[in-house]
């Protein structure tokens, strides 16, 4: 009896060239699984399907995950204003794992021996998806060609000609992962550090022009309307920002980091609805939540991205982490109105009930209520005591800041 097999599909070439060799070269028994997480249409779900069955697989399965993505990932990136590196909205790259977790179950359900998927040896997608495999699905063996057999690309695009199956798999100058919470593009100008992306690069060219306003309203720290229309479901807000922030551009930079590897990694990307929501989840904050609530947040949401990408969300301490950011969130409830113009996008102002600026105690620049003008001399008197005593103690330094002032 043949072995089963599950490969995770995505379409591409090292897929497309994994469930066709391990058909015809190994006599697995194959079945294909797109584990959506929202990147793809209807239309590629549809193609999918039909390539799967042309390349010899006996049985292919989408995989809709979007909503856990959302559920387990996405809110809590909101909540932490994660950007790694200050720059990257860990994009595709936290998809992975629930791709990942996502064919563990279903191997798991249909009694796979094997799981595969079309990883390198270069990248990080293979710790994610190994990793997960290995805590989920214990026992079930994982094979992945393209890294262990030292596949170039020509080499798969003509095993698959010779074998009936002459799709365009023509090698591009980029490669793109499209996902809910954005698309990274690799390849091309961004092989080379002096140089960026041109605008024929990005999968959404800029149409939109002059100024558009956009609203946005957060309930406890999640996505709840978009120009006043209600969504319950997160996933559809998600993709109504997209729809209206990708035509100016907005989202698109250059993040260079540390892979989990070890080498420095760079990737370009376009994220319209994930820097649209985080921005403005931040503005809304700066208003809603104490300086230490900020301060502290923004330490675990570091520690929090930093695990994500690098394959350990299931680290019980995530669990912990998410409690503490989820908690956070409890006044961060109201509207932030934003400008859109091109590559450009400028909050405004809020509208929240739970606003600290807005204060009995006096306006910032203004005017003092809840102190007199001797409480404030005494404050800064005060203040400034630890001061006093370090340069009464050491004159020769304040001498020398006097000189350079």
């Amino acid at each position: 009896m043949a072995k089963k097999v599950v490969v995770a599909f995505s379409g591409g070439l090292d897929t497309s060239f994994t469930v066709m060799y391990l058909t015809r070269e190994k006599g697995y028994e194959v079945y294909a699984a797109c584990a959506d997480t929202g990147g793809f249409s209807e239309q590629q779900l549809k193609e999918n399907a039909e390539k799967a069955k042309a390349l010899g697989a006996k049985d292919y399965v989408t995989l809709s995950v979007a909503r856990e993505y959302y559920d387990k990932s996405i809110r809590y990136m909101v909540y932490g204003n994660v950007l790694r590196g200050g720059t990257y909205p860990i994009s595709v790259s936290s998809e992975r794992i629930f791709q990942a977790m996502a064919i563990a179950r279903y191997a798991k359900e249909i009694g796979a021996d094997a799981i595969a998927h079309g990883s390198t040896g270069a990248g990080n997608d293979q710790v994610r998806f190994d990793m997960t495999f290995l805590v989920l699905a214990p026992g079930i063996e994982i094979i992945t060609l393209t890294r262990d057999m030292g596949l170039t690309r020509q080499f798969e695009v003509d095993y698959l000609n010779k074998n009936g199956y002459s799709a365009d798999f023509t090698k591009l100058k980029y490669s793109y992962n499209v996902g809910l919470w954005g698309t990274s593009i690799c390849g091309g100008e961004i092989l080379d550090s002096s140089k960026g992306l041109p605008e024929s690069a990005y999968l959404k060219q800029v149409t939109a022009c002059g100024e558009q306003e956009l609203r946005l309203g957060f309930e406890k720290g999640e996505i709840a309307s978009v120009n006043g229309k209600v969504f319950e479901d997160k996933v559809a807000a998600i993709q109504a920002v997209e729809e209206i922030a990708a035509p100016f551009g907005i989202g698109r930079d250059m993040h260079v980091g540390d892979t989990i590897i070890g080498i420095k990694g760079r990737v370009g990307f376009e994220a319209a609805a994930a820097m649209t929501i985080i921005g403005a989840h931040k503005f809304l904050e700066k208003f809603t939540l104490s300086k230490w609530q900020q301060y502290w947040k923004d330490q675990i949401a570091n520690w929090y991205g930093m695990f994500l990408h690098e394959s350990q969300y299931m680290e019980p301490v995530m669990r912990d982490m998410e409690a503490m950011l989820q908690e956070s969130q409890r006044n961060v409830t109201g509207t932030v109105i934003l400008k859109l113009r091109p590559y450009c996008v400028e909050n405004v102002g809020v509208e929240t009930p739970d606003d600290l600026v807005h204060t009995k105690l006096g306006e910032y620049g203004e005017t003092q209520k809840g102190w007199t003008s001797d409480d404030a001399k005494g404050f800064i008197k005060v203040s400034s005591t630890p001061l006093r005593i370090y340069y009464s103690a050491h004159p020769d330094e304040g001498a020398e800041i006097e000189k350079s002032l």
